[in-house]
């Protein structure tokens, strides 16, 4: 066979050799012969030397002719099908005579260019010739004659030949193909590598990398791994050159070999170890873009998995680290953008918890842009992995929610309601349990109801959260509710603060609503200008709750122009429907009716889902209760979340109940540890569900006997709630069963929570039994020796239980004169503030009956939280003693003491349900001796300098009177320096200024708060105003006398002339205290106008000053003691070159004196202060003079004030009217008597370009009364009927009596309930600072 096959061969190629002109089909045949021929031949295999030579020899006679046939006219042939199988002859030459090149070196290049060019064909698959491509191929490989290519300088083919192969390997090709190409290329690198060949491979990495299925990048990928030992000297040494000289380095592939390293180091990482390390190089270089490409490659490096790249070079990954703390804003966040694959690499590594830490400090990085980064590389990273991702890495990224910057709050909100989310839905799928990490999510979401600065955040927005964004869509009710009662065990006041505000909003307008759609059909039977007034207002208050008002009440003035009554009847269904599911439903059906082309859609939308019960429905309240009642809890902790969670939404939703009354009412009768909130649950829903008060009484009824003290106040409260004719009788039955079981001693303290609380809601019910109770508790409580019942020490409580007794006592008898639904107790109040007053003193009712000192404390801090409760209806009553006494206890020798007292009168203050004047006991806890108490009173003392100076302000601009003296935070000066004055503590003439600096130390620590910017965020007409109004009442101090006891009145001028000096002091440009108001309001329980003459201070200005700089220099706390702006973790700024070193800066004035008293008359110029205005007067001055002689029977001069009247000078709403005259003192008794008396003129204060106010009292004899003058303004005061009546007033021009009422507070201003201390009337008396002239009135304000 193979004798023939020589012999075919040897003849083909003869025959083709002679043929100068053949035909193509007759060429085609010969050759496929030939080619067929040449495939039955074997290479020789004989073992004989001999043997081969002679094979071998035979082998090249037999083909020669055909070599020479294709040497010399078929390399040259245009047809492909020729030039295919001069090819396929080509190989199998090259096969049979392997070893040995079968052609000559100089035909070599044409031949391997015939090769190449067939091997280009290899990408069209679906040719008929495929195969036999293939074949030539394998044929080609089998051989390694492409290294001939090498031997002969085919440099360039070999180019093309790599080239060709990486343009035509496709995925789809055979692997064994796919494997030749490979083999032959590496044959060529192993033989002879170049930088050439190198950056072809390359480019075929870096190009196709990018789609790493590409069969391309995938073979240079094989080229590289086999030829690693051959190709990493050129690798090497490209990347180090790049990497430490890039410049120098001609290859365009330098701007790719960052790119180069990572696809190298994913396929032959063994081949970078010398490159690898110089990468710390580029991380430290200054060239930003540099590190930049530099920590994106080694961070993708690191993410690499099993590779631990960062345990292997260390060095490496320290400096990478270091990035994060970059000085380049760019490299921190490109750090940043590879913390997630990083950390998912290896979740568990050391190195990965090292990068946590600094994702983590990078969520306080100074830069908005790298803090919001980090939110969105912290939150994907929880997404990805929620269940190991770290629960410190969630609630630091949640405190971002806080930021100073709106877009990281904006950025933090959105990706942790992904988060949030994403989690709700894994512990539904029951992946994952409930985790307070997580949940801590939506706590800080809540609170940004409280965020001024976003209007996103804002609570007519974040009800849409709680609605639709907060939860999944799919998500069930019941796994809704699973989540608020996990919630409620997380939340704080503040939480629930903010969960109550978005709710009430949203009552509020489903109420409004309601009202709406009953005027809208009232309107269509009687339409009325009233009805539309009412249509309109009421679009007003609704378009309040929404994100843009203004546009939002366009909009509803277009929607009840709308003729659809559909639209209406489903937002009346929506507001009825107490299911969640259901309104949903209606809503839907709503919104696809309406349309979303429709012009209101958007607005339609919006008001459809606040009329809904979308955040809780009636499900909610049944899961609650089944849960409660089932005991599914495992603790008690969210046990009692639950019912703080049914409190929280029946006392906004109280219909959401019907329906679960029975479950309810099971549950009380349980009695469990949470019956308070049922009960309470029962009392706000009680006019809302269909139960009767003869089902639900006896229960409430045994509850009052032997419940808990709250248990029964709440029932009391629900037995009220629910009303009805048969109240009283119940009340009265109920009251009487009570004293049964007082005297019976049966739960002693419930029962006597039961009476002050039925004293509350029915007076009259108590009344009936007062005397027998007021008995029992004077002579069976407050008069039994506590040494009687020592062994009944209670622990928990920290006193005995007799005091407890005699605490508990004390309520009910303060609750008497607390009554609800605006009752006015009937009984004296005297008894019980002597009985205060005894407590607060002495630690008891009476003498002698409690010997425990820690009793005494128990009982001073529950009489001093007494007098606080009174004072809000009865302070007129509460003498100045008793209000010293009250705010002693700030002082008192207990800590716990002072303690809940400051954080008792926090709270009071913060509701605005107690007068203001008693925070000065807060200047009293910034000088105690306890650090954290000191801090404390100095934290409270700023929020409520804050918080009322701002409420002084919306009352100025917004109430037609405007704000008076006394809603300013500094008026509480006048209450502290009485009490330091009357301080039994109060030095001596001859104590150094030390002593003294240290006792006024609570007074200077108040000026110093008070004219602090940053207390009141940097706003200095709040600033100035204080500080022109401190400087008043000094003046108005100095110029008056203590009520109680005139020899105190030296002190008051101390403590004046030392607080004066003080704030001068702090006015490093000497401010002219010209522009402070003239006239000033001050009690006149406390004080009253001097009535001898004023006395030179007994210390001189040297030792003022030296007590004011012994406070400054070794007392005073520095600037950072107060609360600066801003949030808590990333404080704001501020850039006021107005404050420096708790320092105030103002314009420069002439030198003041205080302690002058040169009597002289001067013009001065007066400038009336408001918040955020001011008005300058330019009058003149006369001397002092008396202007008319008295009526002998019709005024008489008083010697003394009564204690009860208060002392008024002319309020702080300063008007514009010009106040004119000379310096006289007019003063009005109780009893009506009217006295006028002149006094000399007195200047004694030096300040320039001030004129004196004047004013001119004129008496009308005829009327037996007098009028004052007051630029044309007249008053008519009666004499005869004691306090000038609203009628009597109306005498006066109304424009005018505007501006009387501005200046001087007639009247008592209706304050809402819970908002403000009432307004009470009391007289008073007017105290003109320039003209020693004081004018005593009938009503004052609270304060």
């Amino acid at each position: 066979m193979a004798e023939s096959a020589f012999q075919l061969v040897s003849e083909i190629g003869t025959q083709l050799s002679r043929q100068t002109r053949s035909g193509k089909d007759s060429l085609l045949k010969s050759l496929k012969q030939a080619a067929n021929a040449l495939s039955e031949i074997e290479q020789p295999s004989t073992s004989e030397a001999a043997r081969k030579l002679e094979a071998i020899k035979n082998l090249e006679v037999s083909t020669k002719p055909l070599r020479i046939a294709i040497v010399h006219g078929l390399l040259q042939h245009k047809d492909k099908e020729v030039r295919l199988l001069v090819a396929i002859c080509i190989s199998e030459i090259f096969r049979v005579m392997a070893p040995e090149p079968p052609f000559k070196d100089k035909y070599l290049r044409d031949i391997f260019k015939l090769i190449v060019s067939i091997f280009a064909e290899l990408a069209d698959t679906a040719s008929p010739h495929f195969s036999r491509r293939v074949k030539i191929l394998e044929t080609i490989a089998r051989c390694k004659c492409c290294v001939l290519m090498l031997d002969i300088g085919c440099d360039d083919l070999v180019l093309e030949t790599f080239n060709t192969f990486f343009s035509v390997v496709r995925e789809n090709h055979q692997r064994s193909l796919i494997n030749h190409i490979i083999y032959i290329m590496t044959q060529i690198i192993n033989e002879e590598a170049s930088q050439i060949l190198l950056d072809v491979i390359l480019r075929k990495l870096v190009k196709d990398g990018k789609g790493a299925s590409c069969a391309s990048y995938q073979l240079a990928v094989s080229i590289i791994q086999n030829c690693a030992e051959k190709l990493e000297p050129f690798i090497c040494g490209f990347l180090t050159n790049c990497i430490l000289d890039r410049d120098a380095v001609e290859n365009e592939l330098k701007e790719f070999y960052h790119e180069i390293i990572f696809q190298i180091f994913q396929c032959a990482p063994q081949m970078l170890l010398a490159v690898i390390p110089n990468l710390t190089h580029e991380l430290l270089t200054d060239q930003v873009d540099v590190r930049i490409k530099a920590v994106n490659l080694v961070g993708k490096l690191f993410a690499l998995p099993k590779q631990h790249v960062a345990q292997h070079y260390r060095d490496l990954f320290l400096e990478f680290l270091k990035r994060f703390s970059d000085k380049s804003v760019e490299v921190r966040v490109s750090a940043l953008q590879c913390v997630k694959a990083f950390y998912m690499a290896s979740p568990s590594g050391t190195e990965s918890h090292e990068v946590i830490t600094a994702l983590e400090d990078r969520l306080l990085d100074f830069d908005d842009k790298v803090r919001t980064q980090a939110v969105i590389v912290a939150c994907d990273l929880a997404q990805s992995n929620l269940k190991f991702v770290p629960p410190k890495l969630i609630s630091q990224t949640s405190e971002r929610l806080r930021d100073k910057k709106i877009i990281v709050r904006k950025k933090a909100f959105h990706k942790l309601i992904e988060v949030y989310r994403d989690y709700c839905n894994k512990c539904s799928e029951g992946h994952m349990t409930i985790s307070d990490h997580f949940e801590q999510i939506p706590c800080k979401i809540l609170m940004l109801c409280f965020d001024k600065d976003c209007k996103e955040f804002r609570s007519q927005n974040m009800e849409l959260v709680l609605a639709e964004d907060l939860f999944p869509v799919l998500l069930s009710v019941a796994e809704r509710t699973r989540h608020w009662i996990h919630l409620f065990s997380l939340f704080t006041p503040l939480h629930v603060k903010a969960l109550n505000s978005i709710l009430s909003q949203k009552r509020r307008l489903q109420k409004e609503m309601q009202s709406y759609l009953a005027l809208r059909e009232k309107d269509k039977e009687t339409s009325s200008e009233e009805i539309q007034k009412r249509i309109k207002t009421s679009f007003m208050k609704m378009a309040a709750l929404f994100p843009d008002p203004s546009k939002a009440e366009d909009s509803f003035h277009k929607l009840n122009q709308m003729k659809d009554n559909n639209v209406f009847n489903s937002l009346a269904l929506l507001l009825d429907e107490l299911k969640i599911v259901d309104a949903q439903t209606i809503r839907d059906k709503f919104l696809k009716t309406v349309g979303d082309r429709h012009p209101h859609f958007e607005f339609l939308s919006s008001l459809s889902s606040k009329c809904s019960h979308n955040i809780f429905g009636s499900e909610h309240i049944q899961c609650i209760l089944e849960h409660l009642s089932g005991n599914r809890y495992g603790t008690k902790l969210l046990e009692a979340s639950s019912a703080k969670l049914l409190l929280a939404i029946i006392s906004i939703f109280p219909s959401l109940l019907r329906g679960s009354e029975v479950q309810l009412r099971m549950l009380i009768e349980e009695n469990r540890k949470i019956n308070d909130k049922l009960i309470e649950v029962l009392a706000k829903a009680a006019p809302h569900i269909s139960v009767k008060l003869s089902d639900i009484y006896p229960i409430l009824e045994r509850v009052c006997h032997e419940g808990s003290r709250i248990e029964a106040k709440f029932s009391v409260a629900a037995i009220a709630a629910f009303g009805g004719v048969s109240e009283q009788l119940v009340f009265s039955k109920l009251c009487k069963d009570l004293v049964v079981s007082l005297h019976a001693g049966r739960n002693i303290p419930t029962v006597l929570q039961s009476l002050g609380c039925v004293a509350q809601y029915s007076v009259s019910a108590f009344e009936a039994q007062d005397g027998e109770i007021t008995s029992y508790i004077y002579e069976k409580i407050f008069r039994v020796d506590a040494s009687d019942n020592i062994n009944s020490y209670n622990d928990a409580f920290g006193c005995t239980s007799s005091c407890k007794l005699k605490i508990y006592g004390l309520r009910t008898l303060v609750k008497r004169f607390l009554p609800h639904r605006g009752t006015h107790a009937r009984w004296q109040i005297n008894e019980l503030l002597d009985i205060l007053s005894n407590m607060l003193q002495k630690g008891d009712a009476f003498d002698r009956i409690i010997t425990c000192e820690s009793d005494k404390a128990h009982v001073r801090l529950a009489a001093a939280k007494s007098v606080l409760q009174l004072s809000r209806r009865w302070d007129l009553h509460i003498s100045p003693e008793i209000f010293r006494f009250t705010i002693l206890v700030a002082k008192d020798s207990s800590f716990f003491v002072r303690r809940l007292f400051l954080d008792k009168m926090h709270k009071l203050l913060k509701e605005h349900v107690i007068p203001s004047r008693y925070a000065c006991a807060f200047a009293l806890g910034t000088s105690d001796c306890l650090k954290d108490l000191q801090d404390d009173s100095f934290k409270y003392m700023a929020e409520f300098i804050k918080e009322y100076s701002r409420e002084a302000r919306i009352h100025q601009t917004s109430s037609a009177q405007g704000a008076t003296i006394t809603d300013y935070p500094a008026y509480i000066v006048v209450f502290l320096i009485y009490f330091l004055a009357h301080d039994t503590g109060f030095p001596s003439e001859n104590c150094p200024e030390e002593i003294y600096a240290q006792f006024c130390s609570p007074l200077l620590n108040l000026l110093e708060a008070l004219v602090n910017a940053t207390v009141v965020d940097g706003d200095m007409d709040l600033v100035n105003d204080a500080l022109l109004l401190l400087l008043s009442i000094f003046r108005a101090i100095k110029k008056a006398e203590d009520v109680v006891d005139a020899r105190n009145t030296p002190r008051l001028h101390i403590i004046a002339d030392i607080g004066f000096s003080f704030l001068k002091s702090l006015n490093h440009n000497d401010a002219s205290s010209a522009h402070a108001p003239a006239l000033i309001l001050l009690p006149s329980s406390f004080f009253r106008a001097y009535s001898g003459c004023l006395n030179q201070s007994p210390f001189n200005d040297c030792f003022i000053k030296k007590v004011v700089q012994m406070f400054k220099s070794h007392i005073s706390l520095p600037i950072t003691a107060l609360p600066k702006r801003g949030r808590k973790c990333q404080e704001d700024s501020t850039k006021l070159a107005i404050m420096e070193s708790n320092t105030l800066y103002l314009a420069p004035s002439e030198k003041d004196d205080l302690s002058t008293t040169e009597v002289e008359s001067r013009k001065i110029m007066r400038q009336d202060i408001t918040v955020g205005q001011r008005q300058k007067l330019a009058v003149s001055s006369e001397s002092v003079r008396l202007l008319q002689t008295l009526e002998r029977d019709a005024l008489s001069l008083k010697e003394n004030v009564r204690a009860s009247s208060n002392v008024v000078s002319d309020p702080p709403k300063y008007s514009k009217a010009e106040a004119k005259d000379t310096c006289s003192l007019n003063i009005t008794y109780d009893g009506g008597e009217v006295e006028v008396l002149s006094l000399e003129s007195e200047s004694w204060e030096k300040i320039s370009n001030v004129v004196l106010v004047e004013r001119e009292v004129v008496l009308a004899e005829e009327s037996n009364s007098f009028q004052l003058q007051h630029r044309g303004l007249k008053g008519t005061i009666g004499t005869s009927g004691g306090v000038a009546t609203t009628q009597q007033q109306k005498v006066l021009p109304s424009e005018e009596c505007g501006k009387l009422s501005n200046r001087t507070d007639l009247l008592p201003a209706k304050v809402k309930r819970g908002r403000k201390a009432s307004k009470e009337t009391s007289a008073s008396e007017v105290i003109n600072l320039h003209e020693d002239a004081v004018a005593k009135r009938t009503r004052r304000k609270k304060i």
